[in-house]
């Protein structure tokens, strides 16, 4: 039997990050994946990298600029006879990008000598772990084992996947058209994105949410103004909305559901159902290695993801926290610097959240209204990108900066923002928060000019109403 120092099961952010900080400790490393390409090999990345975070973001941008050339180079004296859409060049990109990041991390892998075994893991007692593939299974042991299994698209009843007319998440990145009439199911994260990428290509998205608010999670005046702004642009919201069933037909899928106490129906294409993700722990380990979860599936861990067996830690989508791809890598290095003999922390009081529309949604740290639920004594700094003479020049003025700091202390308690490059943004946000910094260190630091960022920098002066360009 082959023997490990680390055996990570999972190649998803959390755990192709995980085994090369146990390799770059001296730690005989192997790492489980049964993610495979087209062609049949090994396609390391998890649900992020091959079905998920980065082809997404190919297909944002390359609608993105689809929607810009349409209907804003005009504006700026770009002038075209005709604009046509070659969505299979699309999909092809996307899937070189895949490709490319993919060869990345097992150019990594080998640059940092570790195995990289395509199959299927489990996890049995005394942390063995049985490795099923298609010819032959074998089984492996390892001092420590890190559980890094992902997570899949949660189902609805009444609206099984046909992987056709009824897709996941998955499918919807890969259509061979553009659907006249889209449909999604759920108005977070995923289905945004995945409405904007086919509405910005032509589809008519409507989305049905069965909360009755949008993006409760966010600051409510950035999630209300983002709403207003999705809107124009074409997308159909209708909140309060329950689903009930779905007839498919030869060409299309109609949904029946209760609106405003009104029982309704719609007709699409395509029916796209992103109402979240769970864990991937379904066959992970055997009945008597003794792994505990909770009733969702997912792995009960402490601070420091360690299971109640010795020397087996989770991380990722599997356990506690936002399903989130920087925080299951964070976790990934903080269990092998603990493994290794090390120091090792994540603060999930920082972690930035991210909607990659346009314009983007980022923040980090605690709402208006979490803060007012604790009864915290806060101060607000708010600044418009409308003026901002870098978002001017840009074209893109939606949206604001908003700080909230302590009003006894002056410590920046969250920041969020709606608005172009928001996702690069947050990070300065990140920075100041994990060196508790007060909006007054904000207000007193420099920042280029003209630049988006100086945004932060007049929310900042405006916690104590200085800000310079605020009328």
């Amino acid at each position: 039997m082959q023997t490990y120092d680390v055996i990570v099961i999972g190649a998803g952010p959390a755990g192709y990050v995980a085994a090369i900080r146990c390799a770059q400790s001296g730690l005989k490393t192997a790492c489980i994946d049964k993610w495979i390409n087209a062609d049949g090999h090994a396609s390391p990345g998890g649900t992020c990298l091959n079905v998920g975070c980065i082809p997404s973001k190919a297909l944002l941008e390359s609608s993105s600029l689809f929607a810009q050339a349409n209907e804003h180079y005009a504006e700026h004296g770009i002038n075209h006879a005709s604009l046509t859409l070659d969505l299979p060049v699309m999909l092809a990109r996307k899937d070189k990008v895949v490709n490319d990041l993919t060869n990345g991390i097992k150019t990594l892998f080998s640059s940092n000598k570790i195995t990289l075994i395509t199959g299927q893991a489990k996890l049995l007692k005394n942390r063995i772990v049985e490795v099923r593939q298609k010819d032959q299974n074998e089984t492996l042991q390892a001092d420590s084992v890190i559980l890094a299994p992902g997570s899949i698209p949660r189902e609805l009843p009444g609206f099984s996947f046909d992987h056709n007319q009824i897709v996941d998440s998955s499918d919807a990145l890969a259509f061979s058209t553009v659907p006249d009439k889209l449909g999604i199911i759920g108005s977070g994260v995923i289905g945004l994105e995945l409405g904007s990428v086919w509405n910005r290509l032509g589809s008519e998205v409507t989305i049905l949410e069965a909360m009755p608010d949008f993006l409760p999670g966010a600051d409510q005046k950035l999630a209300r103004q983002a709403l207003s702004i999705y809107k124009k642009q074409g997308l159909n919201f209708y909140f309060d909305a329950r689903v009930n069933n779905a007839t498919l037909s030869d060409d299309n899928v109609t949904v029946d559901f209760e609106h405003k106490s009104k029982n309704q129906q719609a007709e699409f294409d395509k029916l796209i159902v992103a109402i979240g993700r769970q864990a991937s722990t379904q066959d992970l380990c055997s009945d008597d290695c003794g792994l505990v979860m909770d009733d969702q599936g997912k792995i009960i861990v402490d601070e420091q993801c360690r299971t109640n067996i010795e020397q087996v830690y989770a991380i990722g989508d599997a356990i506690r926290g936002p399903m989130l791809a920087h925080k299951g890598s964070e976790e990934g290095v903080m269990v092998a610097d603990i493994i290794a003999g090390r120091y090792g922390h994540v603060n999930y009081d920082s972690i930035p959240f991210v909607i990659y529309t346009h314009p983007e949604i980022a923040w980090c740290g605690q709402t208006e209204q979490q803060l007012k639920q604790q009864k915290t004594d806060y101060s607000v700094g708010q600044f418009p990108f409308a003026a901002s003479g870098r978002a001017r020049a840009s074209g893109s003025t939606d949206g604001f900066v908003k700080i909230l700091a302590d009003k006894k202390t002056d410590r920046i308690l969250g920041v969020h923002i709606l608005g172009d490059h928001a996702s690069e943004l947050i990070a300065q946000a990140v920075i100041a928060m994990e060196f508790a910094s007060s909006s007054e260190d904000l207000a007193m630091t420099m920042f280029a000019h003209p630049s988006l960022s100086e945004a932060i920098h007049e929310a900042a002066l405006d916690v104590s109403q200085q800000a310079i360009h605020k009328a």
